[in-house]
């Protein structure tokens, strides 16, 4: 945990007082609690040098143990910070507990948001009111390798590409033809637990719908695409983030024969070019590009938001807006770190600078532009990750052959309603 002072003297703090006072924070301390040290650089590197009246005391915990942090505190008040993180994997827990638990920032998104990126706030709202905002917008894509385009589709063109993948059927047509223009050789992806974002995207209703569970048909087919992918030999036989998952991406995987296996595309989200890709494969710089894929999806982020009972409810918000939607800010951030902002003012103003060397020279802040207005957030809810998880398994079994699609889908739905009351 880090805390900061800076002390003005009387003749700095007079001069101040015109910046500060407008929102309320002169002298005052703002306690921020978090999981990530994203956060820890937006206070450190610009809040605090734009806010020098504000005191911050801030706090770390890993994310896995960051909710059983959280929990305790904001339930009984005592030593609940003011402001804190959500991952996207549990936002909705704490969302959809309203005015129970956090702060109103209703007034706050009404201010900006004529310049944000929609799903964001619609992630981080319940009930017609918003608890919850993000400085980022998460959308996916489809990035694949330059160098295997060339060689089965005699073009790497990312738009020409997508022409290629651009709804499932194409996408399963593309599969084919890369299997048979390389003899085995090449799969479309190393495995299918990449195209579970994708089509949990393409759903028209969420898990639970008047307290009973729903399967989208989006998510049905998902399992027919699982199952047509590993049958016909068009998948890695991968598991994701698995070593095999890794080896794929430097064009080193093998299969169990000690045969080279070319992969040929991966989805993943604005944060996995530069903590998947660039890391992970670092020699295979320029041999990639990406395009939209077959569908619009969404994968992670980090909201913010506060505790109903803050001291300081005006600083919190303050703080809030300031990170998640202030133009200044979010355009040196943008600059800074390349994360794609949520904001589209500050998108538009710099969208057509990037030249990413990872991607052979594509401008990949405005491919995902693009796609992040198409991105919907309101299926999103506290119950996902439960109920995800449990599909896992029983879309797995399915695609294993151990279940027939029917008994998956029963299992599915008991062990839901055993674990859930679904």
């Amino acid at each position: 945990m880090k805390k900061s002072r800076i002390i003005l003297s009387a003749i700095a703090a007079a001069a101040m007082i015109a910046s500060v006072s407008s929102c309320g924070s002169k002298g005052k301390k703002l306690v921020i609690w978090s999981f990530t040290d994203e956060l820890q650089t937006m206070v450190e590197k610009y809040y605090k040098p734009d806010h020098p009246g504000v005191e911050v005391e801030y706090s770390l915990t890993p994310t896995d143990q960051f909710p059983n942090k959280l929990d305790p505190v904001l339930a009984n008040g005592n030593g609940a910070p003011d402001v804190f993180a959500l991952e996207d994997a549990f936002v909705r827990k704490y969302v959809e507990q309203g005015e129970d638990l956090m702060l109103d920032l209703t007034d706050v998104y009404n201010e900006i948001k004529g310049k944000m990126i929609s799903y964001p706030a619609d992630v981080g709202s319940y009930n017609g009111k918003v608890y919850g905002l993000s400085w980022q917008a998460c959308p996916g894509a489809m990035f694949y390798r330059r160098s295997l385009a060339k060689k089965y589709f005699g073009t790497d063109d990312p738009a020409e590409v997508q022409k290629k993948v651009a709804n499932w059927n194409a996408f399963l047509d593309a599969a084919e033809f890369l299997k048979n223009k390389s003899n085995g050789k090449c799969v479309i992806v190393s495995t299918t637990g990449d195209l579970f974002k994708p089509f949990q995207g393409a759903r028209k209703q969420p898990w639970v719908v008047g307290g009973k569970l729903v399967i989208d048909p989006a998510m049905k087919d998902y399992m027919d695409m699982c199952k047509t992918l590993k049958d016909k030999g068009y998948e890695g036989r991968q598991g994701q983030w698995a070593e095999g998952w890794f080896a794929g991406m430097k064009g080193e995987l093998k299969d169990e024969k000690g045969n080279e296996v070319e992969v040929f595309s991966y989805f993943l989200p604005t944060w996995g070019l530069h903590y998947v890709l660039k890391p992970n494969a670092p020699d295979t710089s320029g041999d990639w590009a990406m395009c939209a894929g077959p569908a619009a999806y969404r994968w992670g982020g980090t909201w913010v938001g506060a505790y109903k009972n803050t001291k300081v409810p005006e600083l919190a918000k303050e703080f809030i807006k300031y990170v998640a939607t202030d133009d200044s800010f979010l355009e040196r951030w943008a600059k800074d770190t390349g994360d794609m902002v949520s904001n589209n003012n500050v998108i538009n103003k710099i969208k057509d600078t990037y030249n990413e060397p990872f991607l052979g020279g594509q401008n990949h802040y405005a491919e995902f532009a693009a796609m992040a207005n198409n991105v919907d957030g309101k299926l999103t809810q506290g119950t996902d990750q439960a109920i995800e998880g449990i599909w896992g398994e029983c879309v797995a079994a399915f695609i294993n052959g151990e279940k027939t699609k029917e008994e998956a889908l029963a299992e599915f739905a008991d062990q839901v309603n055993q674990t859930l009351g679904f």
